[in-house]
């Protein structure tokens, strides 16, 4: 007879010891998962299946989840500072307030996730995908975003100060509110984009193209490299503040 795998055998142990610290649980069948505050710090969850596991409050702190499958996990309040988590599919879990500082996360699937007042400060999502995204009030200070895919996404009251956003697509966002203060935006696309309110002073914006973006109220003071010539249909009103050169149309 076939020996049944370790982890098969352990998952009613796992979830009755409330985690697994520094377990190697690599190719794991780890749906059944279901914590609140479990204990993975250190864990090799590499390649595991955690799709639709409920891990809300757990922490996975310099943990291994490189590929790992959490299609529709339940990881609020969940904390993966130092983890590595490099093409890991997140697709459609649910992380308000979770924290990724220092998190690798590059090429990760993050489309449709709930990542409402997450800390993603210093995080690394180059070549990510983040379309349909709920980022609301989450931090993205300092992080690592070139070529990032956040279109159609929820960013408004977001920082994203000191960030590095570098030809990403930003099409169809809310950022209301939003700061990019010092943000190197160099690149972007900004197409039918809402960015009322936003703070976007010191930013990079050399060869950014805005198509139709919504700026009313918006602070685009000290900005750098903004063409004229690629600002296509954006509007604002009297509380937009522009640099010198720039005008744009009155928002109807």
């Amino acid at each position: 007879m076939a020996a049944v795998p370790a982890y098969a055998q352990a998952i009613d142990k796992i979830n009755a010891d409330k985690g697994c610290k520094d377990c190697d649980l690599r190719l794991g069948e780890l749906r059944q998962l279901n914590i609140d505050g479990a204990n993975f710090d250190g864990t090799i969850l590499r390649e595991a299946d955690m799709k639709g596991a409920v891990l809300p409050n757990s922490s996975f702190r310099k943990a291994d989840l490189r590929r790992t499958e959490a299609e529709r996990a339940e990881l609020s309040s969940a904390d993966f500072t130092g983890a590595s988590m490099r093409g890991a599919d997140l697709e459609k879990a649910n992380l308000p307030r979770a924290i990724f500082k220092g998190t690798d996360l590059r090429n990760t699937d993050l489309n449709e996730t709930n990542l409402e007042g997450a800390d993603l400060t210093d995080t690394d999502l180059r070549d990510s995908t983040l379309i349909r995204v709920n980022a609301a009030n989450a931090s993205f200070k300092g992080a690592k975003m070139d070529v990032v895919d956040l279109e159609r996404s929820n960013l408004s009251g977001a920082d994203f100060s000191g960030a590095r956003l570098k030809h990403s697509d930003l099409d169809r966002i809310k950022g209301v509110g939003a700061s990019f203060a010092g943000a190197d935006m160099s690149g972007v696309r900004l197409s039918s984009a809402d960015l009322t309110g936003a703070n976007l002073k010191d930013a990079n914006l050399s060869d950014a193209l805005l198509r139709h973006t919504r700026l009313p109220g918006a602070d685009l003071t000290g900005v750098k490299g903004l063409d004229p010539a690629r600002i296509i249909g954006a509007c604002g009103d009297e509380n937009t503040k522009l640099p010198r050169g720039i005008t744009l149309e009155p928002c109807s």
